[in-house]
């Protein structure tokens, strides 16, 4: 069981959507956080409601994740808040609506750096502290996409697969320090992502898609997260009937695939 009282928790993607309803979960838990994304004005909203609702410790320390370049810096900024960090959740993420065949290979490698490799980089330099407490979870929100591809988010899945090969891995080898891994699969959840979702040519879609609009609730994913955090779980799918699609992939592989073709448009 892991205690959330008192934990030091740097969140990114803390801005908006579940990374918005983790911070209010997390300070409601008695968590003291660090909180990270781009818009240092929506971080200073979402900290100001974690104090005045919650009591909660807060600092902010905006970061972008595709500046590769400034990530140990902002990375050792964020351990000198509190002198060190019990826990590491990667909340932010971009996916795309843009088949693989018009989608710019700039925009691709963009995707990749957002939702990998600054994943990678914020993790790197946490663990080695880590490893000589012997102590430290880290919280990867992936997406059910992250077990399977869809059409028109081929970059977006390639990334989420991505973070589910190298986190595996990573739990195989860093378990005898006690540090745990947990990925979370959310599938259709209520916030603004698809709005944000890069075209062929990196452009905004500025679309809410209906499935999107139809999923739960930021706060209901951010509770389950939450649980997931508390009882060490390896890996969690978070949705409504969506969350089928993993096992009918598992266990009628033919059939997946032809359902999933009925997704792309003509």
């Amino acid at each position: 069981m892991t205690e959330i009282r008192d934990k030091i928790v740097w969140l990114t993607g803390a801005s908006s959507g579940i990374g918005e309803a983790l911070a209010y979960q997390l300070a409601a838990n008695g968590a003291k956080l660090i909180l990270s994304a781009r818009r240092e004005q929506e971080l200073q909203r979402v900290a100001q409601h974690c104090q005045q609702e919650y009591k909660a410790n807060v600092n902010i320390l905006s970061l972008d994740l595709s500046q590769s370049e400034t990530l140990i810096t902002k990375a050792q900024q964020a351990l000198n808040c509190y002198g060190k960090i019990d826990i590491l959740i990667h909340g932010s993420g971009i996916t795309q609506r843009s088949t693989a065949t018009e989608t710019q290979i700039d925009v691709e490698r963009y995707m990749m750096e957002v939702n990998f490799f600054g994943a990678i980089a914020l993790t790197k330099f946490i663990l080695p502290q880590w490893q000589q407490q012997k102590s430290g979870h880290l919280v990867i929100i992936s997406s059910l996409v992250g077990k399977f591809g869809t059409p028109l988010r081929s970059t977006y899945a390639a990334s989420k697969h991505a973070l589910h090969g190298y986190f595996d891995s990573l739990r195989a080898e860093i378990w005898r320090d006690n540090i745990k891994v947990t990925l979370i699969c959310p599938g259709y959840i209520n916030t603004n992502i698809s709005l944000n979702a890069l075209t062929a040519n990196g452009q905004k879609w500025n679309k809410k898609d209906q499935h999107q609009a139809q999923g739960i609730t930021p706060e209901k994913c951010a509770k389950s997260i939450i649980k997931a955090i508390q009882t060490n779980k390896a890996e969690v799918y978070i949705g409504k009937i969506e969350i089928l699609a993993i096992y009918i992939k598992r266990f009628f592989p033919r059939i997946f695939r032809q359902l999933i073709r009925n997704f792309t448009p003509k």
